[in-house]
């Protein structure tokens, strides 16, 4: 093998790699040897087809595998002679030569390609085992609890025949037949579907029309389909509901008391207060966790600087930009709503993916020189979790993992990187102040549009 650099810029690299034709055509005649041994062709005894014969039949086909396993195998060595640190898959191009690839594949010439690629920068890793943090903490008052267990007895309230006219907060079950310009249209029928007046559940308009009413009552709904409505062959266009009220019901409360408890499936209230107390001990740790989290990426943000793989901001930026304009399509908002321009939206968030990339950097160093393992059962937690997002589709969501190994891996990194965010924490300088939930919270939400890394 000859390798020739041919442009070393920066982060950048590129090599001229040159395999002579003998090399080549031991490898063919290697792989048409071992297709020898499995061949059964008319004429010939199995495992007798000389290797001549099967070059003429397969000689091209064998020799396209011969080159592809030839490119893998030479790639791969040439990082390692080279001892370079690739920061993504390397780019392999062949000759543009068409006669020069036609001879190759004949047998008749060598194989020549480019691999270009963008190496991790080099970069020393500081001792942070002086990090002065500080963990903000939230008690769980007795205020959030009774909070909590009204809203469980909200949601868990039942509802009982009604004579008079509906209102708002109470349950109509109706039957409609939704037409348009006297048309009824795909989806827009349904029998004896239950509706919470005021829940927001129907599109706009709709369930105000029906305040007033009694079982029994036929009603004509008169409504227009938002201009942003899913179905985009309803969009902006109005539409009339014959609705009939078959029956309504008002909202009774539940009280709050160990019948509550047991229709939740616990033993009593207490057992129900402790449960509710240690979930919301749980999500105002996680917040916490979150916002530590921020502040150690922050931390390392200040403390590193240095060139990037220009590939990796790009892919990083893309994912950002595709999800911030696709959000924003749904949504039907500008840049003018947001009080910025494209052009000024583009650099910031240029800026959020460079910091991203950069600390997925950072930590992934750190992680491999700590050593830092993602176990296999953290992976199939992970994947659960994964899974519990989709319910009903589970099967789907495991043969899509198991199929790429590149998804895998996103669920990995996140997990990776905690474990190094948690190893700096350990060693950090750490302090623990008392806020509010709504001091929390909103430490949180200011911070989320930053975004973390690279990886998670």
């Amino acid at each position: 093998m000859l390798v020739t650099e041919t442009l070393s810029d920066g982060l950048r690299r590129e090599y001229t790699v040159v395999v002579n034709q003998a090399e080549l055509d031991r490898g063919l005649n290697a792989k048409l040897t071992d297709l020898a041994k499995r061949a059964q062709i008319k004429g010939f005894r199995p495992g007798k087809v000389p290797v001549s014969h099967l070059r003429r039949i397969y000689g091209k086909s064998a020799m396209a595998e011969v080159v592809q396993d030839t490119i893998d195998a030479k790639s791969k060595e040439l990082l390692q002679e080279r001892n370079l640190r690739p920061a993504y898959q390397p780019e392999v191009r062949l000759p543009s030569d068409e006669e020069a690839v036609k001879a190759m594949m004949d047998g008749k010439g060598d194989l020549a390609f480019s691999v270009m690629l963008e190496v991790i920068p080099e970069f020393e890793i500081k001792d942070h085992s002086g990090l002065e943090l500080t963990r903000h903490v939230v008690e769980v008052a007795d205020e959030e609890i009774d909070a909590a267990l009204k809203r469980l007895a909200s949601n868990a309230k039942e509802f009982v025949d009604k004579a008079d006219a509906a209102a708002d907060g109470d349950r109509v079950t109706i039957s409609f037949v939704g037409s348009i310009d006297g048309k009824p249209f795909d989806g827009g029928t349904a029998e004896d579907v239950a509706l919470v007046l005021g829940s927001g559940q129907f599109i706009p308009g709709f369930e105000e029309q029906l305040l007033g009413t009694r079982a029994g009552d036929e009603v004509k709904v008169h409504v227009t389909f938002p201009e942003d409505y899913g179905a985009a062959e309803l969009a902006g266009k109005p539409a009339e509901f014959a609705t009939r009220v078959s029956k309504v019901e008002s909202p009774v409360e539940a009280a709050i008391d160990d019948a509550l408890a047991t229709k939740l499936g616990l033993e009593n209230l207490e057992k129900l207060k402790d449960a509710v107390r240690q979930r919301t001990a749980a999500e105002f740790t996680q917040m916490s966790a979150m916002k530590l989290k921020r502040d150690v990426l922050d931390a390392l943000d200040k403390e590193y600087s240095f060139p990037l793989p220009e590939k990796l901001v790009e892919a990083e930026f893309n994912s950002i930009w595709n999800a911030l304009t696709s959000e924003m399509e749904r949504s039907s908002t500008t840049f003018a709503d947001e009080n910025t321009t494209e052009e000024e939206a583009r650099k910031d968030y240029r800026a959020i993916a460079e910091r991203r990339v950069r600390l997925g950097l950072v930590l992934g160093t750190m992680g491999d020189r700590e050593k830092v393992q993602v176990t296999e059962q953290e992976l199939q937690a992970a994947l659960m979790n994964r899974m519990r997002q989709f319910p009903g589709q589970e099967r789907m969501v495991i043969d899509y993992y198991r199929k790429n190994p590149g998804a895998m891996m996103e669920l990995r990194g996140p997990i990776f990187e905690q474990k190094v965010v948690d190893s700096l924490v350990a060693r950090a300088k750490l302090t623990d102040k008392t806020v509010t939930k709504d001091e929390l919270q909103a430490m949180v939400k200011d911070e989320d549009e930053l975004g973390g890394t690279a990886a998670g």
